[in-house]
């Protein structure tokens, strides 16, 4: 199916033509139900993320999870923030009793500068107000809205009846700091009585050692997630390591993750794995003038996805689903830059290859497209039987 057939059935669902996705069984994921669509830190693409607004937002749009990245505040309180440096997504700067506070740590390797949630009590942090991180999405809505704890976020999840899929973020500083998050984690888990693979709970980190530590704390869902330093000119992943491998002296990577051996290893602690994007689908640049780097082809001042073209899919999906693990590969963005220039600009294109290479979800900013993009696979069963 074509880029504008495929389009005008998409506007035909916008304008309300709503109908019913397929039954379970009939969706080319692991266990044939339908994909899910995973509100990354909400909904992100319209509001600041990581804020009770957000996550609503993500909710109403019809997210089947809401993902808070989860950081401890210096009273050992789990707060909804995507990095322990809260400078770019708080007004902290614009605060002058914290002025004081800005620092340099080093987090996983990085050194960086700012004013970091480890420092902050949360009566401290609830004086601040969230931020638009992302400088070409809305930013009217900046000094809004608070920075809620996991407690506020998972009430609202529970409330609206949809799953969360928290995040532990640098788990290796903050062990290192005297705040590990993994028993405060499951502790608040239990105390809402989520403690199976049964219930609405998927944890997720880039780490392996506290997953493996999760694992023999409890019995909800976990998740590998794997990341790459970036994307050679051909297409080809530059791999990195998870930093608890590093700190170990462990020297695989990533990628060492994905052979076969490594996906079973995952299997022995974890539920599935959650890969960047382009493990599945990869994009390769142009170099027209023989310098070794990719060009930038549309002339934006910058080299992103935009300036790339996608290269054939690789075997990850059907390989993970052979070793029993579940795939939820990250992040969907609606913006251009984000989208291989053979999407022809459409996000929905982009979703509809990986819903028809049985991805079994998805983590979006945009929920409402991501969920958009699964009516047309639910109600159009040969989309998939098409190029995609």
């Amino acid at each position: 199916m074509n880029t504008s057939k495929r389009l005008l059935v998409s506007v035909s669902l916008f304008i309300g033509v709503v109908m019913s996705c397929r039954a379970t069984g009939d969706f080319p994921t692991l266990t044939g139900a339908p994909p899910l669509v995973i509100g990354h830190r909400g909904a992100s693409g319209y509001l600041p993320e990581h804020t009770v607004e957000a996550y609503r937002l993500a909710i109403q749009q019809g997210a089947d999870f809401i993902e808070p990245d989860l950081v401890s505040t210096k009273d050992r309180v789990l707060i909804a923030r995507h990095e322990i440096n809260i400078t770019q997504t708080t007004d902290v700067a614009q605060h002058p009793e914290f002025a004081a506070r800005q620092t340099q740590k080093t987090i996983d390797g990085v050194t960086e500068q700012g004013w970091f949630a480890d420092d902050f009590t949360l009566a401290e942090i609830k004086t601040l107000r969230a931020v638009q991180r992302v400088p070409f999405r809305p930013q009217q809505f900046n000094g809004l809205f608070k920075v809620p704890t996991f407690r506020e976020v998972l009430k609202l999840a529970l409330r609206e009846g949809v799953g969360v899929y928290p995040e532990t973020k640098h788990p290796s500083y903050h062990q290192s700091v005297g705040l590990p998050l993994e028993r405060r984690l499951v502790s608040i888990l239990n105390a809402f009585n989520l403690r199976t693979r049964r219930d609405p709970v998927i944890i997720q980190s880039f780490e392996v050692a506290n997953l493996e530590e999760l694992n023999a704390l409890t019995g909800v869902r976990l998740v590998q997630l794997i990341d790459a330093e970036g994307i050679a000119l051909d297409g080809t992943l530059i791999p990195n390591r998870p930093y608890d491998f590093v700190l170990a002296g462990d020297p695989r990577t990533y990628a060492d993750l994905l052979t076969d051996a490594g996906l079973a290893e995952i299997k022995t602690y974890a539920d599935g794995i959650g890969p960047w994007k382009r493990y599945i689908v990869s994009v390769k640049g142009v170099d027209q003038n023989g310098d070794g780097r990719p060009d930038d082809v549309n002339g934006d001042g910058s080299v992103n996805d935009a300036d790339r073209t996608r290269l054939p899919p690789t075997d990850l999906v059907p390989r993970a689903h052979a070793a029993h693990l579940f795939v939820h590969p990250f992040t969907f963005r609606n913006e251009g830059l984000f989208l291989a220039s053979d999407y022809g600009a459409s996000p929905v294109e982009e979703y509809l290859q990986f819903y028809c290479l049985g991805n079994d979800g998805l983590f979006s900013d945009f929920s409402d497209s991501a969920l958009s993009a699964r009516h047309l696979v639910g109600i159009a069963p040969t989309i998939c039987s098409q190029d995609p």
